[in-house]
């Protein structure tokens, strides 16, 4: 359950804050005066504070600092019947997550309650997160995820990674699919043992058999020496087969046989070397569907497919997706030597309601690209790819209230756009899909040149 401080001095506002926030399920504890509110963040953990402004001796502000200092992963909401310009910019500045002035509606202190919660338990996230990943070099591969389908499969990882049996890992493009069989690798008995990963779709089959089994000195031309295979680097680990269904049926029959006999034979060699090595295997294609229409052969698929693991598309595990922008941001950020305190709710959203065909690589790849693109602190939409600014308009633009003729909604939506881009002409020509010369043309007509 939720903890909310509400600092009021005045009484009937302070109960009726309190009254309104435990109908919403939050548990809610209350301060008279700033002193006690500071008193209780020396003691107590809170996800969220809402506080007066004015208030005698320790104010509103004060609060907000105090709270930052001893409470750094709550938010805090500043409240007055006093508001001015210059206030509300100093509580922005030292960190307020919403400057709120009074009266307010209910259903908006609701909202915005809901919404200063939801980023707190991300903050919270995120900093155990760092803990994980800081808390030594041989921490393991770190996966995020908290998402109900996210948290049984690593369960199951858990649960299977010791049984020392073959795995099928089974996922869309860009999922995880090797993090899972490094995870794999690392919570089971061969983890101080090799993990070896190779591609089988990105070799032809002669290739495929030089980097899986080795070779001997001069078994084909330009075999100068004797080349130990992948298979046999991994001896007493892990070999991860990444792509098994693009494997070329000839190679299969060879594969099996080796999974079968524990032992390999060089290309060009007849010695047998002996195997102990677990298999995990990965695919984005529907093996079963292959070995019925004969593309994959089904004692291979059998003697793989021991335990299944089915990582599941972004787009099914929506829930992760701000703690997923939040690890990629930090990464990316540390790595180009920058501090990103801040993405943006508006960026959170576009990216919420997007299909993510990449999945978690594509994700990465859109948050390194806003970490390189972004000049200060905070990640807005503008440093989002072109074809994801063009969702924000989909998603935030106003449907107007009455009919408007074609022209009126053409000039409508056309300011609308230069509002959105800060009247970056350019800009707004490449999303509205004309040359600047004709934008010009269409402002002058409407004489706001």
């Amino acid at each position: 359950m939720s903890r909310i401080l509400v600092v009021e001095d005045e009484k009937t506002a302070r109960e009726n804050l309190k009254y309104i926030l435990e109908k919403e399920g939050y548990e809610v504890v209350t301060a008279e005066s700033g002193e006690k509110a500071v008193a209780l963040l020396e003691t107590e953990d809170f996800d969220l504070v809402i506080t007066d402004l004015r208030m005698k001796n320790i104010d509103g502000m004060e609060v907000l600092e105090r709270t930052r200092e001893l409470c750094p992963e709550a938010e805090v909401i500043v409240v007055t019947a006093y508001a001015t310009v210059e206030s509300a910019v100093e509580a922005m500045k030292k960190g307020a997550y919403y400057y709120l002035a009074k009266p307010y509606q209910i259903d908006e202190v609701r909202v915005l309650v809901q919404k200063a919660l939801e980023k707190s338990a991300l903050k919270k996230e995120v900093h155990e997160l760092r803990r994980r990943i800081n808390k030594s070099q041989d921490s393991g591969p770190v996966i995020v995820g908290k998402s109900p389908k996210m948290v049984q499969l690593l369960n199951l990882v858990q649960h299977v990674a010791p049984a020392d049996c073959n795995v099928l890992i089974i996922g869309e493009t860009g999922t995880g699919k090797e993090l899972i069989a490094r995870m794999l690798h690392h919570l089971s008995p061969r983890r101080d043992k090799p993990f070896v990963a190779i591609n089988c779709g990105a070799f032809t089959e002669e290739l495929l058999a030089n980097e899986l089994f080795g070779h001997e000195k001069e078994a084909f031309t330009g075999a100068v020496s004797t080349k130990k295979g992948l298979l046999e680097a991994a001896n007493g680990g892990t070999i991860f087969l990444d792509e098994i269904g693009e494997m070329p049926q000839s190679m299969q029959v060879k594969l099996l046989r080796v999974l079968q006999e524990r032992k390999v034979i060089r290309v060009g060699g007849t010695r047998e070397i002996p195997l102990d090595v677990r298999v995990v295997a990965a695919t984005n294609r529907n093996l079963l569907k292959d070995v019925k229409e004969g593309r994959f052969r089904q004692d291979l698929y059998y003697r793989l497919n021991v335990i299944t693991l089915n990582v599941p598309p972004l787009a099914e595990r929506r829930d992760d997706i701000p703690l997923l922008c939040q690890y990629f941001a930090e990464k990316y950020a540390t790595a180009q030597d920058k501090e990103i305190r801040e993405i943006s709710e508006e960026v959170i959203d576009i990216l919420m309601n997007y299909e993510f065909p990449g999945n978690v690589r594509e994700l990465e790849n859109i948050m390194e690209r806003a970490v390189t693109l972004c000049k200060g602190d905070r990640i807005e939409p503008i440093h989002l790819p072109p074809d994801l600014q063009q969702l924000s308009l989909k998603y935030s633009r106003p449907r107007p209230q009455e009919f408007l003729t074609l022209e009126e909604y053409e000039k409508d939506y056309i300011l609308w756009v230069l509002k959105k881009v800060k009247w970056n002409k350019t800009r707004a020509a490449e999303i509205l899909g004309i040359d600047r010369v004709s934008l010009w043309r269409r402002l002058k007509k409407w004489e706001i040149v």
